[in-house]
């Protein structure tokens, strides 16, 4: 099985390749959609973060506006949820790795790859890419999106410029959907038959 790392900035079109992976018939594991069940309803992270962050929590799960409140620009109480999360995520990666382990190539869509020491332990790292205008463009049009809170998100992610310089391969999302299609297709093609290294 060979194991590829996805990731890119906000606003890059991530989301988009990881569903082309799909369409692919390339499982894909989403580290963002495993902290949002990990929060919902019944999750697993309810209990730890209530209790770290009381008033966070209640019947929707976890309140992520107030939760956002108590941790953004703190990075203390970041570091809190971070130890919270982090083995949760870790764990829930391990049961996909484990259920996928007889196909050929499997992704790990994680958008802090290189901050959080990830590209090291997988064996490609794709880097979702577009020019900055489209990048902003695409962030600022998300509802409840401001200037100031996607210059922030920028300042904890690494730069556009240093993930391509660290890529193996670098998928463009600004020319157009059938650029990247045949991007994400070529790398299928690539690795669906080589064996791990």
């Amino acid at each position: 099985m060979i194991v590829i790392g996805l990731t890119g900035s906000i606003g890059m079109g991530k989301s988009t390749v990881a569903a082309m992976f799909r369409r692919l018939q390339v499982p894909v594991f989403d580290a963002d959609a495993s902290v949002r069940a990990l929060q919902a309803p019944g999750g697993g992270a309810l209990a730890a973060i209530e209790a770290a962050f009381p008033g966070t929590t209640g019947a929707v799960g976890v309140d992520r506006a107030r939760l956002g409140e108590r941790v953004f620009g703190d990075p203390a109480a970041l570091a809190r949820l971070e130890a919270i999360m982090h083995p949760l995520v870790a764990a829930a990666q391990a049961r996909f790795l484990f259920r996928y382990r007889t196909r050929p190539l499997v992704v790990l869509d994680i958008p802090l790859l290189f901050e959080r020491g990830g590209a090291a332990k997988v064996d490609v790292v794709v880097v979702v890419s577009a020019p900055p205008d489209v990048q902003r463009a695409r962030v600022l049009a998300r509802p409840g999106m401001t200037h100031a809170r996607f210059e922030a998100i920028m300042a904890q992610q690494l730069p556009d410029a240093d993930k391509r310089a660290r890529a193996d391969i670098i998928i463009p999302t600004g020319e157009g959907m059938l650029a990247t299609w045949r991007a994400v297709k070529a790398v299928v093609t690539c690795f669906s038959g080589r064996k791990r290294r």
